[in-house]
């Protein structure tokens, strides 16, 4: 078994971090200022965050029940695997690989390095006027040391870890916490900025920007499922398991469509269009450009929290497919004396460094929401054969609602976003397809090694 030399030390508090960690990134930072140059509508942005969050939620009520019949490493990997062949399995994992948890990580370390040099240009200016570094390489360099600081932090055990990793999701959270608090407190805002704006279109033109636009929003609920991929470390899986994605979710649901009330609040819906740095904008005109500033040093920090817990679960998918064959076989290495793969967690650290210094991290996030979103369909459709294969398994209630639920908009949002982004939704089925050779050929080795020992 994969998951046999992990142990089990994670509670229902580390898991339900790790997944808040994981959802809250860049994208609830970033997304709004640019699904408002889509959608042209705040009330309808807005609305579009609470459906994203009650579909994360649907696929965290099935992943929970999928999580605690098959209480492993891997997520999607294992499940996929045992629910229909090792192949789709390694397909998750072969996606997960490229675009699922590197790409994120060199996201998260470029958003920090954007929100810090907008906080703080004088640095930027300093260097670049003493001939030491212009703008961007100081921006890159910034993100690398930021990856190699948390891969040599998780590199150092999984119970080391998830002690900064609690620290910094709880301080993320209190720094919404703050934001809407303030924010709201100031009364500067103002609330008739939700009857302004237009709209995103009529008929089919209309659904395809809202198809991509939840899209976009799924992305930045992206981790909802995250504590399954630790599933072979987490005490008690059969009650800690379902909890840390159930509670995790609620909590970020929240909190997600609280601030973007606040982003409304605080913005005219004119001038949100196309803004990146959407909450430091927020706050400006809320507070004034010393808040802005402030804030924008606070939201490069909070962006920790959420590359940490990628450094966190990637490596896992890598080393149960290792494991299973179906990978490079150094990838599936326990550190002696850590007790974590420590291989994997160096080879993700290099993928993504690799993404942060090639500049192509934009082109992957473009087409990362369509491969990710193809997987998770797949594994809340098994639902419906664990219940048949293995009937003494924990059933959450409310089955099949959720399931149909997550499963219908799972389907439509990728029709949607093919026909509004032909071209990325293309590549992201081209990597899916790439897999496929790449499996057999891992398969293959596998084969040859096994065959070379039995004779010994």
């Amino acid at each position: 078994m994969a998951e046999e030399k992990l142990e089990r030390k994670l509670g229902l508090f580390p898991a339900t971090n790790i997944v808040v960690a994981n959802m809250i990134g860049a994208g609830i930072f970033t997304t709004s200022g640019l699904l408002m140059a889509e959608l042209h509508n705040p009330l309808l942005m807005v609305i579009l965050w609470a459906v994203g969050g009650i579909i994360a939620l649907c696929g965290a009520l099935s992943y929970g029940e999928l999580g605690a019949a098959m209480p492993g490493a891997g997520g999607e990997y294992l499940f996929l695997s045992r629910l229909y062949s090792p192949i789709y399995g390694f397909l998750s994992g072969w996606v997960s690989f490229i675009v699922g948890f590197s790409a994120p990580i060199a996201a998260s370390a470029l958003g920090f390095s954007e929100y810090f040099t907008r906080a703080v240009p004088g640095l930027v200016n300093w260097l670049q006027a003493n001939g030491f570094m212009g703008q961007e390489i100081t921006k890159k360099t910034l993100a690398v040391a930021v990856i190699l600081i948390f891969t040599f932090i998780h590199y150092r055990g999984i119970k080391y870890g998830t002690r900064i990793q609690n620290a910094l999701t709880i301080l993320k959270i209190l720094l919404i916490v703050v934001l809407l608090a303030g924010g709201f407190a100031s009364g500067k805002g103002d609330f008739s900025n939700f009857h302004k704006g237009g709209s995103p279109g009529s008929g089919l033109a209309g659904w395809k920007t809202i198809g991509l636009s939840l899209m976009w929003i799924m992305f930045a609920y992206s981790g909802w499922n995250a504590s399954t991929y630790l599933g072979a470390e987490i005490k008690n899986p059969k009650r800690n398991l379902p909890g840390s994605l159930i509670y995790g979710t609620f909590i970020v649901m929240a909190l997600y469509v609280g601030i973007n009330i606040l982003y409304v609040y605080g913005i005219d819906p004119e001038s949100m269009e196309g803004v990146i740095s959407i909450g430091g904008l927020a706050m400006g005109n809320l507070f004034g450009k010393s808040a802005e500033i402030l804030f924008s040093i606070l939201i490069s920090f909070a962006l920790f929290s959420s590359l940490s817990a990628f450094i966190i679960i990637g490596p896992r998918v890598y080393y149960s497919m290792a494991k299973d064959g179906l990978f490079f076989k150094m990838a599936g290495r326990i550190h002696k004396r850590f007790q974590v793969p420590s291989n994997s967690i160096l080879l993700q650290a290099l993928i993504a460094v690799l993404l942060v210094l090639s500049g192509t991290f934009e082109q992957v996030l473009t087409y990362m929401g369509f491969a990710l979103g193809i997987f998770p369909v797949l594994s809340v459709i098994g639902i419906w054969k664990l219940r048949k294969t293995q009937p003494d398994a924990l059933r959450i209630k409310g089955f099949p609602i959720p399931q149909i639920i997550y499963i219908t908009a799972g389907v439509m949002i990728l029709v949607l976003s093919f026909m509004e982004s032909p071209l990325e939704s293309s590549i992201a089925i081209l990597t899916v397809v790439v897999g496929v050779p790449a499996y057999f050929l891992f398969k293959r080795n596998s084969k040859k090694a096994s065959g070379e020992q039995e004779p010994a």
